[in-house]
């Protein structure tokens, strides 16, 4: 009913999380704004036989690009204009509703390390004799102290079906690589049919491992991870919650790792949607089912997309070499640096999208740095000379793994033994390569120009 697919934020397939800023420092140094974290759609049953709807929730929080200082309370204006034909709207308290479509919510500060608040919870109900796809969007605004947000949305729908949605489930810290996982879930039906089959799409990023390779689903294995596309053939009614567990392996590899899970109806076409044109292998193991939920609740289905961060108790040594190049005045010449990942952890920014380094460089005397790849790399702001750059790594490098950029240098004049030292920047709040690398003491090398 929602289709919200977030594949991993829609994220971690395209390596795109991170936007790049331009500025007197690296990435994460770009511009601190606020942003509305919301439901991409969700669904509003109809009324039943007696005239009674369901009603729905809306969690709204907002977060923001850096999380180090503090940001004052501020206000989320919320604008229900476009689906006041169709549903009710019922107002938490601190929410104060400035007509009939729209309210102004007080939002709490974020104090220094805090990444995210609840702005509001309010709740949405089928008026009687809606219509059965009838739609709009809930948009909403946000404001603290000199921050504004990036505008967002949820598109409300009525609908007549099974709404699937998934139990909530906590994040797993300090694992032991090695070892194993659980991750007990639940689904339920929140709609007004029954789901006569379920589609469950899993991800288990590439320090984890899916144990089990059940005989109703297909596999995929990519560089970040195994992909799983299973068919449940328990059908699920309105109100009934089923037990869905999952066991993992935490690898040795592991570090900072998310497991990911989405459920929709099950439909040919949907399953021909999600397979794509990519090759999966079916699993050998016994088929996976749902079994009896747990008598008492958990903290309740809201989604039919969840993400689990689970993080292990693992180290991985990131190293730099640099290379030494020669020419004539006049020349282009292409200095080389890589990032090593020793290992033994995998490094992997999955949610934010972080490099997993930025380096940091001047031209080494006598030269000028020219045509750097704008995607990856960017010059220090202001005119001082000379001039800081930066470039940045994937967002994620597998153990054993390397990276390299490729620095154009022009040589000006001839500099004999002109050199530049190249380091990391160790201190990203986004992936501080600090609390994870035991040695920095290789994370800087040299480019040197006629030696």
């Amino acid at each position: 009913m929602k289709h919200s697919y977030r594949l991993l934020g829609a994220a971690v397939a395209c390596c795109a999380l991170a936007a790049a800023g331009v500025g007197a420092g690296p990435a994460y140094a770009a511009q601190n704004m606020l942003w509305i974290n919301a439901p991409y759609e969700t669904m509003l049953p109809g009324a039943d036989a007696d005239g009674a709807a369901p009603e729905r929730s809306l969690d709204v929080d907002v977060s923001r690009d850096v999380a180090n200082g503090s940001v004052p309370a501020g206000r989320l204006t919320v604008d229900v204009s476009e689906i006041a034909s169709f549903a009710r709207v019922s107002w938490p308290a601190n929410c104060v509703p400035e007509s009939e479509v729209e309210a102004v919510c007080d939002m709490p500060a974020m104090p220094s390390g805090t990444e995210s608040v609840r702005a509001a919870t309010f709740a949405l109900r089928a008026l009687p004799g809606a219509d059965d796809g009838a739609s709009g969007y809930v948009r909403y605004s946000a404001v603290a102290g000199k921050l504004t947000s990036h505008a967002g949305e949820t598109r409300v729908a009525v609908a007549n079906g099974p709404d699937l949605a998934l139990g909530k489930v906590a994040d797993r810290r300090d694992l032991t690589p090695g070892t194993r996982t659980s991750l007990p879930t639940t689904l339920a039906n929140n709609g007004n049919r029954t789901a006569e089959r379920t589609l469950l799409w899993l991800y288990a990023s590439y320090g984890l491992d899916l144990e089990k390779r059940h005989a109703n689903c297909e596999y995929r294995e990519e560089g970040i991870g195994t992909f799983a596309l299973c068919v449940l053939d328990e059908a699920v009614a309105p109100g009934q919650r089923y037990a869905l567990p999952t066991e993992l392996g935490v690898g040795k590899q592991a570090l900072y790792e998310r497991f990911d899970h989405s459920v929709r109806p099950y439909s040919d076409e949907a399953l021909a949607e999600m397979r794509g044109d990519r090759t999966w292998t079916r699993g050998t193991d016994a088929e996976l089912d749902l079994g009896p939920a747990a008598s008492e609740p958990d903290t309740g289905p809201r989604e039919d997309y969840e993400s689990v961060v689970l993080e292990a108790r693992n180290t991985a040594d990131l190293r730099l070499t640099g290379s030494t190049v020669a020419g004539a005045a006049g020349d282009t010449v292409t200095a080389r640096v890589t990032v090593h990942n020793d290992g033994p952890a995998w490094v992997a920014s999955l949610g934010v999208g972080a490099a997993v380094a930025t380096v940091s460089f001047r031209a080494p005397e006598g030269t000028t740095v020219t045509g750097l790849p704008e995607e990856d790399c960017w010059p220090s702001a202001g005119s001082a000379s000379p001039r800081t750059y930066y470039c940045k790594t994937p967002i994620h490098l597998r153990d054993g793994a390397s990276h390299t950029f490729e620095i154009p240098l022009r040589i000006d004049r001839v500099v004999p033994g002109a050199r530049s030292t190249v380091a990391t920047a160790n201190d990203d709040p986004e992936l501080s390569i600090r609390k994870f690398d035991p040695d920095l003491s290789n994370n800087s090398a040299e480019i040197v120009v006629n030696r």
